[in-house]
């Protein structure tokens, strides 16, 4: 049985902002997040700004792992109502693929090679 989730309008968020009680919007789903912010890796003072606002664009930039996505669920008290959804896309964490590794080893490897060579042909013509 699934339980019901408590719907919140902005104006209803935008009261829980204060050093004692914050929550915050991401992704449509409001959180409160006081008891997080001792332990919150960027510090407190990042929460504290962005209490009682959305908070999807600065969760979203600075990149958050699965693991702080899988945490968020345990500080969830309900979504934003209809009228205040923007309906943005979650950005998944993903690690680099294979491809990526090889394309990014041929950025520092052709020029040592280019170096490797250059250094050559100048002992080579000046000895």
């Amino acid at each position: 049985m699934t339980e019901a989730k408590k719907v919140y309008s902005l104006k209803e968020v935008e009261a829980h902002a204060t050093d004692k009680d914050v929550w915050i919007v991401i992704h449509d789903r409001v959180y409160n997040v006081t008891k997080f912010m001792d332990e919150h890796p960027g510090g407190e003072e990042v929460l504290k700004d962005m209490a009682g606002k959305v908070a999807t664009e600065n969760f979203e930039d600075v990149g958050h792992s699965t693991d702080a996505r899988e945490l968020m669920k345990t500080y969830q008290i309900g979504e934003l109502t209809e009228e205040d959804k923007q309906y943005t896309k979650e950005k998944k964490f993903t690690w680099a693929t294979q491809e990526t590794q090889q394309s990014s080893s041929m950025t520092w490897l052709l020029p040592v090679l280019a170096a490797a060579v250059a250094s050559f042909l100048y002992r080579y013509y000046f000895s």
